[in-house]
C-alpha cells in the first residue's frame, strides 16, 4: 500500500527482451554486476539469495567510495512481479520497499519499478535519478543479448 506522504520513484520503460529474461536478470549476480550501475559508478559487487525471504548485498563503488545495499526479497513470481526492500545510505538507513512489475507489450517487455517509503525530497531525487540510469544500463545489455 503507497503512502501518499512518503515520496515515490516511478519509471517505466519497454525492455528489449522477454518478460522472462528481463525478471531473470534482476535476480543473478553476475548479471547484476553488469547494469547495477547508476551514473558514475564504477563497479558493482552482488550477492543474491533468490528466494522468498531471501537476502540480497549490493555494493557500488564510485568516485567516493562503497555504498552497500541490502534488503530482503518479499515476493518473486516469475515473469511478472519482484518485490524486495531496499535499505542504505541514501535511505537513511531505512527499510524501504522497490517493486517491479513486468508486462508484454508487443516484441518487448514493460518495466514498472516503483520505490515506495523513500525518507524525504533528497532521497526521491536521487533514487529517481539512480533507478533511471539502472533500468537504461538494463536495456543497453538486453540489447546486446538480443543481436
Amino acid at each position: 500500500m503507497t503512502d501518499p506522504s512518503r515520496p515515490v520513484v516511478r519509471v517505466v520503460r519497454r525492455l528489449p527482451a522477454s518478460r522472462e529474461e528481463v525478471f531473470d536478470a534482476w535476480l543473478d549476480a553476475e548479471s547484476l554486476q553488469e547494469w547495477m550501475c547508476p551514473g558514475a559508478t564504477r563497479k558493482t559487487v552482488a550477492e543474491v539469495d533468490a528466494r522468498v525471504g531471501g537476502r540480497f548485498r549490493i555494493v557500488m563503488t564510485g568516485e567516493h567510495g562503497d555504498t552497500e545495499h541490502t534488503g530482503e526479497y518479499r515476493e518473486i513470481r516469475r515473469p511478472d512481479r519482484l518485490v524486495f526492500t531496499w535499505i542504505s545510505t541514501f535511505t537513511l538507513g531505512r527499510e524501504t520497499l522497490v517493486t517491479i512489475e513486468l508486462r508484454v507489450a508487443g516484441d518487448e517487455t514493460e518495466l514498472t519499478l516503483t520505490h515506495e517509503r523513500l525518507p524525504d525530497d533528497d532521497a526521491r531525487k536521487g533514487h529517481g535519478e539512480g533507478w533511471s540510469s539502472i533500468v537504461d544500463k538494463l536495456a543497453a545489455k538486453l540489447s546486446q543479448l538480443s543481436h
